[in-house]
């Protein structure tokens, strides 16, 4: 993958991953309930984002074509 590709990937991923939690794509998962997994479906909605936030990052830095392998 050349590295143009990648910033691209890499950039859009990043903003569709924030515009989750910020207004109005948020409003999705603004209730209280369902109670899931203990916390009311905000709170969950919001740690569930930062989880897929840091599997996708932790993902792309290991494709990452500047990464140098030793």
């Amino acid at each position: 993958m050349d590295k143009s590709k990648f910033r691209k990937i890499y950039f859009l991923s990043i903003i569709v991953l924030f515009l989750t939690v910020l207004f109005p794509v948020f409003q999705l998962g603004n209730k209280a309930y369902p109670i899931t997994l203990g916390l009311p479906f905000s709170f969950f909605w919001v740690i569930m984002w930062i989880v897929i936030t840091f599997l996708i990052v932790f993902i792309l830095h290991r494709l990452d074509p500047d990464k140098k392998e030793e």
